[in-house]
């Protein structure tokens, strides 16, 4: 079970909502919190009525303004042999359930690292999204050097690392950082209706969709589009593409099986 003092988990309409709950330290990520949220997508990944993850942070000043600089001081080689913030992020970038970042504030370091593993980022106008860890002599050590520059292009990723330069949610949304921009008081509203959106989709298509995109990455074009075309072949022997097709002829609302 989470520990509601550092992150608390809510459940509404199949749409899970996951705060960092450290408003004090600007929801700063330390050991507790990474546990706390390793816990919190276990508990997700069990409840069959959750169709979608959205991550944010409590409070109106920040998503999560990057590690606990109190306990950086004491990392050493083996800390960062070890990973723990990177494999938890990457969990949650291979999460089986669509994840989205609803950055209210500040989302530095491993805050930004977080929501660039999510699956898309919706920003509150006061977001502001950085890479500052070159400032404490360290690198951007979760993904965060890698998912940038897929995200935004090598060129301005080791601009933002090198000088740990921030970007405002408009020029994230211009970047691609960003996916959609709205209103601080519209931010979770625009969370749970992207995630309501998802949800009536079929979601075996939503998953294979995401795993064949994310593949296709790290591979070539015709490479990529062979995983395409397997990933297709599958949906095509699924009872959810016979009920989608079903009713969309009948005009009705379908009824997702997930098989």
């Amino acid at each position: 079970m989470t520990d509601p003092t550092t992150v608390t988990l809510d459940v509404t309409d199949g749409v899970a909502l996951v705060t960092v709950n450290r408003p004090e330290v600007r929801n700063a990520i330390n050991a507790q919190v990474q546990a706390d949220l390793a816990a919190a997508l276990d508990e997700v990944r069990r409840d069959d009525a959750v169709g979608a993850v959205v991550f944010t942070g409590a409070g109106d000043r920040a998503f999560a303004a990057g590690a606990d600089i109190g306990q950086l001081r004491n990392y050493d080689m083996h800390t960062g042999l070890a990973g723990s913030m990177g494999r938890l992020y990457d969990t949650v970038e291979q999460f089986e359930k669509p994840t989205i970042a609803a950055v209210n504030g500040y989302a530095l370091g491993g805050g930004c690292e977080l929501s660039m593993a999510c699956d898309i980022r919706i920003a509150s106008e006061r977001a502001c999204f950085g890479l500052p860890e070159t400032t404490l002599s360290v690198l951007p050590g979760a993904g965060g050097t890698q998912r940038l520059a897929r995200l935004v292009g090598v060129g301005l990723a080791i601009d933002m690392i090198l000088t740990a330069r921030t970007l405002t949610a408009d020029e994230a949304l211009t970047a691609g950082l960003a996916t959609y921009v709205v209103p601080a008081e519209d931010l979770l509203d625009k969370a749970r209706e992207v995630a309501a959106s998802i949800i009536a989709k079929g979601p075996v298509a939503v998953r294979l969709a995401t795993t064949v995109i994310r593949a296709g990455m790290d591979a070539d074009q015709h490479t990529g589009q062979v995983i395409e075309r397997l990933a297709q072949s599958l949906l095509y022997t699924t009872a959810d593409k016979s009920e989608g097709a079903a009713a969309f002829l009948a005009k009705r609302t379908p009824e997702w099986s997930g098989r």
